[in-house]
Protein backbone atom coordinates (compact mmCIF):
# COMPACT_ATOMS: atom_id res chain seq x y z
CA UNK A 1 0.00 0.00 0.00
CA UNK A 2 1.27 3.46 -0.91
CA UNK A 3 1.42 6.36 1.54
CA UNK A 4 -0.99 9.18 0.71
CA UNK A 5 -0.71 12.97 0.87
CA UNK A 6 -3.22 15.80 0.75
CA UNK A 7 -1.82 18.44 -1.60
CA UNK A 8 -4.71 20.86 -2.07
CA UNK A 9 -7.82 22.11 -0.29
CA UNK A 10 -10.77 24.28 -1.26
CA UNK A 11 -13.70 25.47 0.86
CA UNK A 12 -16.62 27.74 0.04
CA UNK A 13 -18.32 30.02 2.49
CA UNK A 14 -20.86 28.17 4.62
CA UNK A 15 -24.29 29.60 5.33
CA UNK A 16 -27.53 30.50 3.57
CA UNK A 17 -26.22 30.64 0.00
CA UNK A 18 -29.53 31.34 -1.73
CA UNK A 19 -27.85 32.88 -4.78
CA UNK A 20 -25.77 29.76 -5.48
CA UNK A 21 -26.78 26.31 -6.69
CA UNK A 22 -25.64 22.91 -5.47
CA UNK A 23 -23.55 22.38 -8.57
CA UNK A 24 -21.94 25.82 -8.41
CA UNK A 25 -20.72 25.45 -4.82
CA UNK A 26 -19.44 21.94 -5.51
CA UNK A 27 -17.50 23.11 -8.54
CA UNK A 28 -16.18 26.16 -6.67
CA UNK A 29 -14.68 24.02 -3.91
CA UNK A 30 -13.23 21.49 -6.35
CA UNK A 31 -11.58 24.08 -8.57
CA UNK A 32 -10.06 25.83 -5.55
CA UNK A 33 -8.59 22.53 -4.37
CA UNK A 34 -7.15 21.62 -7.78
CA UNK A 35 -5.62 25.08 -8.14
CA UNK A 36 -4.19 24.87 -4.62
CA UNK A 37 -2.62 21.52 -5.53
CA UNK A 38 -0.92 22.97 -8.60
CA UNK A 39 -2.62 20.47 -10.90
CA UNK A 40 -4.39 20.70 -14.21
CA UNK A 41 -7.85 19.22 -14.50
CA UNK A 42 -6.70 16.58 -16.98
CA UNK A 43 -4.41 15.08 -14.33
CA UNK A 44 -7.32 14.04 -12.10
CA UNK A 45 -8.21 10.37 -12.49
CA UNK A 46 -10.83 9.88 -9.77
CA UNK A 47 -13.49 11.76 -7.81
CA UNK A 48 -15.45 10.90 -4.67
CA UNK A 49 -18.38 13.09 -3.62
CA UNK A 50 -19.86 13.10 -0.12
CA UNK A 51 -23.54 13.99 -0.23
CA UNK A 52 -26.29 12.92 2.12
CA UNK A 53 -29.60 13.82 0.54
CA UNK A 54 -29.61 15.86 -2.66
CA UNK A 55 -32.54 13.74 -3.79
CA UNK A 56 -34.73 15.33 -1.13
CA UNK A 57 -33.04 18.70 -0.62
CA UNK A 58 -32.89 19.72 -4.29
CA UNK A 59 -34.73 16.86 -6.05
CA UNK A 60 -31.53 15.74 -7.76
CA UNK A 61 -30.17 12.22 -7.68
CA UNK A 62 -27.10 11.00 -9.61
CA UNK A 63 -25.07 13.90 -8.23
CA UNK A 64 -21.80 12.12 -9.00
CA UNK A 65 -22.56 12.44 -12.73
CA UNK A 66 -23.75 16.03 -12.21
CA UNK A 67 -20.46 17.07 -10.59
CA UNK A 68 -18.36 15.18 -13.14
CA UNK A 69 -20.26 16.91 -15.92
CA UNK A 70 -20.08 20.47 -14.66
CA UNK A 71 -16.48 20.19 -13.46
CA UNK A 72 -15.39 19.22 -16.96
CA UNK A 73 -14.32 15.74 -15.85
CA UNK A 74 -17.00 13.93 -17.84
CA UNK A 75 -15.30 14.80 -21.14
CA UNK A 76 -12.26 12.84 -19.90
CA UNK A 77 -14.53 10.07 -18.60
CA UNK A 78 -13.09 10.41 -15.08
CA UNK A 79 -14.93 8.05 -12.71
CA UNK A 80 -16.93 9.91 -10.06
CA UNK A 81 -18.61 8.16 -7.13
CA UNK A 82 -21.18 9.57 -4.73
CA UNK A 83 -20.83 8.44 -1.10
CA UNK A 84 -23.74 8.54 1.36
CA UNK A 85 -23.32 7.83 5.07
CA UNK A 86 -25.61 10.33 6.74
CA UNK A 87 -23.69 13.22 8.28
CA UNK A 88 -20.49 11.17 7.90
CA UNK A 89 -20.78 11.19 4.09
CA UNK A 90 -17.78 13.49 3.67
CA UNK A 91 -15.63 11.56 6.11
CA UNK A 92 -16.40 8.26 4.39
CA UNK A 93 -15.78 9.82 0.95
CA UNK A 94 -12.34 10.88 2.20
CA UNK A 95 -11.60 7.31 3.28
CA UNK A 96 -12.69 5.99 -0.12
CA UNK A 97 -10.38 8.45 -1.88
CA UNK A 98 -7.44 7.55 0.37
CA UNK A 99 -7.96 3.85 -0.28
CA UNK A 100 -8.08 4.42 -4.04
CA UNK A 101 -4.72 6.20 -4.01
CA UNK A 102 -3.12 3.87 -1.45
CA UNK A 103 -4.08 0.83 -3.53
CA UNK A 104 -2.45 2.22 -6.66
CA UNK A 105 -5.73 2.21 -8.55
CA UNK A 106 -5.69 6.00 -8.94
CA UNK A 107 -2.97 8.65 -8.58
CA UNK A 108 -4.73 12.03 -8.35
CA UNK A 109 -8.10 12.06 -6.65
CA UNK A 110 -10.48 14.84 -5.73
CA UNK A 111 -12.59 14.20 -2.64
CA UNK A 112 -15.42 16.69 -2.26
CA UNK A 113 -18.51 17.13 -0.15
CA UNK A 114 -21.50 19.37 -0.81
CA UNK A 115 -25.01 19.98 0.46
CA UNK A 116 -27.65 22.58 -0.38
CA UNK A 117 -30.11 22.56 2.52
CA UNK A 118 -31.69 26.01 2.84
CA UNK A 119 -34.07 25.82 -0.13
CA UNK A 120 -36.59 23.89 2.00
CA UNK A 121 -38.62 24.87 5.06
CA UNK A 122 -37.39 23.91 8.53
CA UNK A 123 -39.94 21.12 9.02
CA UNK A 124 -38.89 19.41 5.79
CA UNK A 125 -35.20 19.76 6.62
CA UNK A 126 -35.65 18.26 10.07
CA UNK A 127 -37.64 15.42 8.56
CA UNK A 128 -34.66 14.62 6.33
CA UNK A 129 -32.30 14.74 9.31
CA UNK A 130 -34.55 12.30 11.16
CA UNK A 131 -33.92 9.70 8.44
CA UNK A 132 -30.36 9.22 9.71
CA UNK A 133 -31.84 7.54 12.77
CA UNK A 134 -33.86 4.32 12.61
CA UNK A 135 -36.94 5.32 10.58
CA UNK A 136 -39.02 2.39 11.80
CA UNK A 137 -38.17 2.26 15.50
CA UNK A 138 -37.16 5.86 16.24
CA UNK A 139 -38.28 8.50 13.72
CA UNK A 140 -41.40 6.47 12.93
CA UNK A 141 -42.36 6.59 16.59
CA UNK A 142 -42.09 10.39 16.73
CA UNK A 143 -38.56 10.65 18.12
CA UNK A 144 -36.72 13.49 16.40
CA UNK A 145 -33.00 13.55 15.72
CA UNK A 146 -32.60 16.42 18.20
CA UNK A 147 -34.48 14.53 20.90
CA UNK A 148 -32.12 11.57 20.58
CA UNK A 149 -29.18 13.83 21.37
CA UNK A 150 -31.22 15.44 24.15
CA UNK A 151 -31.58 11.99 25.72
CA UNK A 152 -27.80 11.64 25.67
CA UNK A 153 -27.42 15.04 27.33
CA UNK A 154 -29.94 14.20 30.06
CA UNK A 155 -28.21 10.91 30.76
CA UNK A 156 -24.80 12.64 30.90
CA UNK A 157 -26.17 15.11 33.43
CA UNK A 158 -28.01 12.42 35.42
CA UNK A 159 -24.91 10.23 35.62
CA UNK A 160 -22.68 13.09 36.75
CA UNK A 161 -20.58 12.99 33.58
CA UNK A 162 -21.21 16.64 32.68
CA UNK A 163 -23.24 19.59 33.92
CA UNK A 164 -25.62 21.58 31.76
CA UNK A 165 -23.12 24.45 31.80
CA UNK A 166 -20.29 22.20 30.69
CA UNK A 167 -22.31 20.86 27.77
CA UNK A 168 -23.27 24.41 26.73
CA UNK A 169 -19.62 25.51 26.86
CA UNK A 170 -18.94 23.44 23.72
CA UNK A 171 -20.91 26.04 21.75
CA UNK A 172 -18.94 28.87 23.37
CA UNK A 173 -15.69 27.22 22.25
CA UNK A 174 -16.91 26.71 18.68
CA UNK A 175 -18.23 30.26 18.33
CA UNK A 176 -14.95 31.70 19.66
CA UNK A 177 -13.19 30.00 16.77
CA UNK A 178 -15.89 30.66 14.20
CA UNK A 179 -15.36 34.37 14.80
CA UNK A 180 -11.82 33.86 13.42
CA UNK A 181 -12.83 31.91 10.29
CA UNK A 182 -13.82 34.02 7.25
CA UNK A 183 -15.77 31.09 5.76
CA UNK A 184 -17.84 30.38 8.89
CA UNK A 185 -21.60 30.82 8.91
CA UNK A 186 -21.54 32.52 12.32
CA UNK A 187 -18.58 34.83 12.90
CA UNK A 188 -19.50 35.99 16.38
CA UNK A 189 -18.40 34.84 19.82
CA UNK A 190 -21.18 34.03 22.30
CA UNK A 191 -21.33 33.91 26.08
CA UNK A 192 -22.30 30.89 28.11
CA UNK A 193 -25.45 32.67 29.31
CA UNK A 194 -26.56 33.10 25.70
CA UNK A 195 -26.39 29.36 25.09
CA UNK A 196 -28.17 28.51 28.34
CA UNK A 197 -30.99 31.00 27.73
CA UNK A 198 -31.61 30.16 24.07
CA UNK A 199 -35.02 28.82 23.08
CA UNK A 200 -35.69 25.17 23.84
CA UNK A 201 -35.33 22.58 21.06
CA UNK A 202 -35.41 19.32 23.04
CA UNK A 203 -34.86 19.67 26.76
CA UNK A 204 -32.17 20.27 27.94
CA UNK A 205 -30.81 21.36 24.53
CA UNK A 206 -31.60 24.82 23.17
CA UNK A 207 -31.10 26.57 19.85
CA UNK A 208 -27.46 27.38 20.59
CA UNK A 209 -26.72 23.72 21.35
CA UNK A 210 -27.58 22.73 17.77
CA UNK A 211 -25.67 23.12 14.51
CA UNK A 212 -27.42 25.36 11.97
CA UNK A 213 -29.00 24.56 8.61
CA UNK A 214 -26.31 25.32 6.05
CA UNK A 215 -25.24 25.32 2.41
CA UNK A 216 -21.62 24.79 1.45
CA UNK A 217 -18.93 22.63 -0.10
CA UNK A 218 -15.36 21.55 0.54
CA UNK A 219 -12.77 19.58 -1.41
CA UNK A 220 -9.29 18.12 -1.05
CA UNK A 221 -6.85 16.64 -3.57
CA UNK A 222 -4.98 13.41 -2.80
CA UNK A 223 -1.95 11.83 -4.41
CA UNK A 224 0.81 9.34 -3.51
CA UNK A 225 3.13 10.83 -0.89
CA UNK A 226 6.12 10.22 -3.16
CA UNK A 227 4.59 12.46 -5.85
CA UNK A 228 3.49 15.34 -3.61
CA UNK A 229 6.69 17.37 -3.94
CA UNK A 230 6.32 17.39 -7.71
CA UNK A 231 3.41 19.79 -7.28
CA UNK A 232 3.72 21.67 -3.99
CA UNK A 233 5.78 22.12 -0.85
CA UNK A 234 2.60 22.62 1.20
CA UNK A 235 1.14 19.19 1.85
CA UNK A 236 0.42 16.78 4.70
CA UNK A 237 0.53 13.02 5.09
CA UNK A 238 -2.50 10.86 5.78
CA UNK A 239 -1.29 8.77 8.73
CA UNK A 240 -4.58 6.96 9.33
CA UNK A 241 -8.20 6.93 8.25
CA UNK A 242 -10.49 4.46 9.98
CA UNK A 243 -14.22 3.79 9.64
CA UNK A 244 -16.33 1.91 12.21
CA UNK A 245 -20.03 1.13 12.57
CA UNK A 246 -22.58 0.69 15.36
CA UNK A 247 -26.31 -0.03 15.60
CA UNK A 248 -28.57 2.33 13.69
CA UNK A 249 -30.95 2.73 16.61
CA UNK A 250 -29.68 4.37 19.77
CA UNK A 251 -31.77 2.18 22.09
CA UNK A 252 -29.86 -0.93 21.00
CA UNK A 253 -26.60 0.29 22.56
CA UNK A 254 -25.18 -0.66 25.95
CA UNK A 255 -24.66 3.04 26.70
CA UNK A 256 -25.91 6.31 25.22
CA UNK A 257 -23.17 8.47 26.77
CA UNK A 258 -20.39 7.15 24.54
CA UNK A 259 -20.14 6.23 20.88
CA UNK A 260 -18.53 2.81 20.64
CA UNK A 261 -17.72 3.36 16.96
CA UNK A 262 -15.67 6.46 17.84
CA UNK A 263 -13.78 4.60 20.57
CA UNK A 264 -12.98 1.73 18.21
CA UNK A 265 -12.02 3.99 15.28
CA UNK A 266 -9.78 6.15 17.46
CA UNK A 267 -8.01 3.11 18.92
CA UNK A 268 -7.14 1.79 15.47
CA UNK A 269 -6.25 5.22 14.09
CA UNK A 270 -3.73 5.91 16.86
CA UNK A 271 -2.21 2.46 16.34
CA UNK A 272 -1.88 2.92 12.57
CA UNK A 273 -0.34 6.38 13.00
CA UNK A 274 1.96 5.17 15.78
CA UNK A 275 0.97 7.96 18.14
CA UNK A 276 -1.08 8.62 21.30
CA UNK A 277 -3.97 11.04 21.91
CA UNK A 278 -1.62 13.49 23.63
CA UNK A 279 0.36 13.85 20.37
CA UNK A 280 -2.61 15.55 18.67
CA UNK A 281 -2.27 19.35 18.53
CA UNK A 282 -5.53 20.23 16.80
CA UNK A 283 -8.78 18.31 16.34
CA UNK A 284 -11.97 18.84 14.37
CA UNK A 285 -14.76 16.91 16.11
CA UNK A 286 -18.40 16.38 15.20
CA UNK A 287 -20.35 18.82 17.40
CA UNK A 288 -23.69 18.73 15.57
CA UNK A 289 -25.06 19.01 19.11
CA UNK A 290 -22.98 20.30 22.00
CA UNK A 291 -23.31 17.05 23.91
CA UNK A 292 -21.79 15.17 20.96
CA UNK A 293 -18.69 17.34 21.20
CA UNK A 294 -18.24 16.61 24.91
CA UNK A 295 -18.70 12.88 24.31
CA UNK A 296 -16.23 12.92 21.41
CA UNK A 297 -13.45 14.43 23.49
CA UNK A 298 -13.69 11.48 25.87
CA UNK A 299 -14.28 8.81 23.24
CA UNK A 300 -11.20 10.00 21.33
CA UNK A 301 -9.07 9.64 24.46
CA UNK A 302 -8.33 13.33 25.01
CA UNK A 303 -9.94 13.38 28.44
CA UNK A 304 -10.98 10.80 31.01
CA UNK A 305 -14.56 9.81 31.64
CA UNK A 306 -16.51 12.77 33.00
CA UNK A 307 -13.58 15.19 32.58
CA UNK A 308 -14.14 16.72 29.12
CA UNK A 309 -16.96 19.10 30.08
CA UNK A 310 -14.95 20.78 32.80
CA UNK A 311 -11.97 21.16 30.46
CA UNK A 312 -14.09 22.84 27.78
CA UNK A 313 -15.83 25.09 30.31
CA UNK A 314 -12.46 26.26 31.62
CA UNK A 315 -11.20 27.03 28.10
CA UNK A 316 -8.55 24.34 27.94
CA UNK A 317 -9.29 23.55 24.27
CA UNK A 318 -9.82 27.13 23.09
CA UNK A 319 -7.33 28.84 20.78
CA UNK A 320 -4.99 31.26 22.52
CA UNK A 321 -5.40 29.78 26.00
CA UNK A 322 -2.16 27.83 25.92
CA UNK A 323 -3.58 24.32 26.04
CA UNK A 324 -1.87 21.35 24.40
CA UNK A 325 -4.97 20.61 22.31
CA UNK A 326 -7.14 23.08 20.39
CA UNK A 327 -10.55 21.83 19.27
CA UNK A 328 -12.66 22.96 16.31
CA UNK A 329 -10.51 25.85 15.14
CA UNK A 330 -12.81 26.16 12.11
CA UNK A 331 -15.76 26.93 14.37
CA UNK A 332 -16.94 23.35 14.27
CA UNK A 333 -20.32 22.32 12.98
CA UNK A 334 -21.94 24.74 15.41
CA UNK A 335 -20.37 27.98 14.13
CA UNK A 336 -18.69 27.14 10.82
CA UNK A 337 -21.92 25.53 9.69
CA UNK A 338 -23.07 22.02 8.89
CA UNK A 339 -23.94 21.32 5.23
CA UNK A 340 -24.22 17.60 5.86
CA UNK A 341 -22.25 16.08 2.99
CA UNK A 342 -19.56 18.76 3.11
CA UNK A 343 -18.82 18.64 6.83
CA UNK A 344 -16.41 15.70 6.91
CA UNK A 345 -14.32 17.08 4.04
CA UNK A 346 -14.30 20.58 5.55
CA UNK A 347 -12.90 19.09 8.75
CA UNK A 348 -10.02 17.55 6.78
CA UNK A 349 -9.43 20.85 4.96
CA UNK A 350 -9.15 22.72 8.28
CA UNK A 351 -6.67 20.21 9.68
CA UNK A 352 -4.57 20.40 6.51
CA UNK A 353 -4.47 24.21 6.68
CA UNK A 354 -3.37 23.98 10.32
CA UNK A 355 -0.59 21.50 9.51
CA UNK A 356 0.57 23.62 6.55
CA UNK A 357 0.57 26.81 8.66
CA UNK A 358 -2.16 28.42 6.56
CA UNK A 359 -4.91 28.90 9.17
CA UNK A 360 -4.58 32.66 9.37
CA UNK A 361 -5.81 34.21 12.62
CA UNK A 362 -6.32 30.86 14.33
CA UNK A 363 -3.07 29.07 13.56
CA UNK A 364 -2.04 26.53 16.19
CA UNK A 365 1.70 26.87 16.74
CA UNK A 366 3.90 23.96 15.67
CA UNK A 367 0.98 21.65 14.90
CA UNK A 368 2.42 18.24 14.01
CA UNK A 369 -0.60 15.92 14.15
CA UNK A 370 -4.25 16.72 13.54
CA UNK A 371 -7.37 14.59 13.94
CA UNK A 372 -10.80 14.73 12.32
CA UNK A 373 -13.86 12.82 13.57
CA UNK A 374 -16.98 12.55 11.40
CA UNK A 375 -20.22 11.00 12.67
CA UNK A 376 -23.32 9.73 10.87
CA UNK A 377 -26.60 9.37 12.71
CA UNK A 378 -26.26 8.89 16.45
CA UNK A 379 -22.80 7.35 16.16
CA UNK A 380 -23.87 4.65 13.69
CA UNK A 381 -21.07 5.49 11.25
CA UNK A 382 -17.82 7.11 12.39
CA UNK A 383 -14.56 7.98 10.67
CA UNK A 384 -11.43 9.09 12.48
CA UNK A 385 -8.60 10.48 10.36
CA UNK A 386 -5.13 11.45 11.53
CA UNK A 387 -2.96 13.72 9.41
CA UNK A 388 0.69 14.62 9.87
CA UNK A 389 2.71 17.70 8.95
CA UNK A 390 5.69 16.93 6.70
Amino acid sequence: MREVAVIGVGVTKFGELWNKSFRSIGIEAGLKAIEDAGLAGNEIDGMYIGNMSAGRFINQQHVDALIADYSGMASNHVPCTRVEAGEASGGVAFREGVMAVASGLQDYVVVAGAEKMTDLDDASINSILDTTSDSEWEAGMGITFASLYAMMAKRMINDGLATREEIASMAVNSHAHGALNPNAQFRKAVKLETVLRSGSVAEPLGVFDCAPISDGAAAVVLCPLEKAKEHTDAYAKVSAVVQKSDTLALFQRDTITSFGATVAAAKDAYAYAGIKPEDISVAEIHDNYTVAGIMALEDLGFFGRGKAGKAVLEGEVTYGNGGNLVVNTSGGLKARGHPLGATGVAQIAEIIDQLRGKADGRQVKDAKYGLAQSVGGTGSTVTVSILEAI
